[in-house]
């Protein structure tokens, strides 16, 4: 385009120049002399010149637009100062799946011969935020071909990872009818070490294929793992509240969360850390129970929530439902997604949170049991029921609706020996006197 319009500037140029020889009289012979120009034949020759010169400048500003339209801008380089630092622009939102900084955290579904793992299952993928930051391990105890195939129909959207001994496990005679429990043990055992060893996950959740999650669960999950890594005074995180039921918990509290002595299971979440100290001495059967011990837990707390972010469904199993009729089928599963993640959960720290709690127990009045059950209750303020041995503690519990049994002599969701509920929707803390010293494992 620049050429033809050079071009066109030139042979225009040339057109003139002949028209301008050409015109009569303007080129006299030399046997004739040159005649004066008359002022007014002067006057329009400038003039056709200029209106000429002009439409030449037309052309040119035409082609000039033209070529910039077609011709691609190369990019401008920055100057120096842009160079040395980058300007700042408005970070766009990240999608869950974009973030590579949050931490990933598997969980880890232990599956035996229940075709209703589908029921855990649909929830957990339901609720989950981010496939990438929480991958869905399954792993399959029994061999059972029907529970097999329901796990593989989820495809790639969960890890389907097998328990390659099936064999009955050699045990005691007395303990031939607790068969299931060291089958149990013996799959926590390799399922873990597959999450830990194998994959070198940092940290994982544990769920049975009994369970249902709540909408928060991942939420809440994500929440207290900084937790664990900072306070090496905790030890797990569980999204189980053992006395849980619905009326002894304030679902408009949802958000509350407590240190508590008591290991909870039903969806808990553990580090590699903790892993490494327990793989070695994992025991043969009844590994929960085995947790609570004093040697195991080593004076370390759990979190756990006000309202349960799990409830089981599992009537059936090893377990032949002791406690499901009395009290699990009646826990309330939390329905209000809580942004956890927004929040300061540093007063779960124990520097921060022992003393606040203990002084919030210890400035309750105390009450008694039949001043507690008066229609209507004179107060709406928190109050303190102290027992002072293992019988008292277990008929309050029994009398408030709690489960009273005891493990290495800690109360399910006790700190301290102290356990929160609410009672005709008032808070009730049940505790020892204040000056407990510690739990006394003969109470189990």
């Amino acid at each position: 385009l620049a050429l033809l319009g050079a071009g066109l500037f030139l042979a225009w140029n040339g057109l003139l120049l002949l028209f301008l020889w050409g015109r009569p009289g303007s080129a006299p012979s030399p046997a004739q002399p040159r005649p004066r120009l008359l002022p007014a034949q002067l006057l329009q020759l400038a003039q056709d010149a200029e209106n000429e010169l002009r439409l030449q400048r037309e052309l040119l500003l035409q082609i000039q637009r033209l070529q910039r339209q077609k011709t691609p801008k190369k990019p401008q380089k920055p100057p120096l100062k842009s160079l040395q630092k980058p300007p700042q622009k408005t970070p766009r939102p990240r999608r869950e799946d974009e973030d590579e900084e949050s931490p990933v955290i598997p969980v880890l579904v232990l599956a035996c011969d229940r075709s209703s793992v589908r029921r855990c299952l649909d929830k957990i993928l339901r609720y989950r935020p981010s496939a990438r930051r929480f991958p869905v391990i399954v792993s399959q105890d029994c061999g059972h071909a029907e529970t097999a195939a329901v796990i593989a129909s989820y495809g790639a959207a969960v890890a389907h990872i097998r328990q390659p001994e099936l064999a009955d496990v050699p045990v005691p005679p007395e303990h031939r009818k607790f068969q299931g429990y060291y089958k149990i043990s013996r799959h926590y055992r390799w399922a873990l070490g597959q999450v830990f060893r194998t994959f070198r996950y940092r940290a994982a959740i544990v769920v049975e294929d009994d369970l249902e999650v709540a909408p928060d669960f991942f939420e809440y999950f994500q929440a207290v793992l900084p937790l664990l890594e900072e306070d090496r005074s905790l030890w797990c995180a569980s999204a189980w509240n053992d006395n849980g039921k619905e009326g002894l918990v304030d679902p408009a509290k949802a958000e509350l969360l407590y240190r508590t002595d008591f290991f909870p299971g039903l969806g808990w979440l553990l580090l590699a850390e903790l892993w490494d100290e327990l793989e070695p001495k994992w025991p043969p059967a009844f590994w929960d129970d085995w947790m609570r011990q004093p040697e195991q837990r080593r004076g370390r707390a759990c979190v756990r929530p006000e309202v349960s972010r799990t409830m089981t469904f599992g009537r059936k199993g090893v377990s032949h439902g002791q406690f499901y009729d009395q009290y699990l089928k009646f826990i309330k599963l939390n329905d209000r997604f809580v942004p956890f993640t927004q929040m300061d959960l540093s007063y779960l720290k124990k520097e921060l949170y022992e003393p606040s709690f203990l002084r919030q127990v210890y400035s309750a009045p105390e009450t008694h049991l039949e001043e507690l059950q008066k229609d209507p209750p004179g107060d709406s303020g928190p109050v303190r029921l102290q027992y002072r041995g293992r019988d008292s503690f277990k008929a309050l519990a029994k009398a408030l609706g709690l489960m009273d049994d005891l493990k290495s002599g800690v109360p399910r969701a006790g700190y301290r020996g102290v356990v929160s509920l609410v009672c005709r929707g008032r808070r009730v803390f049940l505790a020892p006197p204040s000056d407990w010293t510690g739990y006394d494992p003969s109470w189990s």
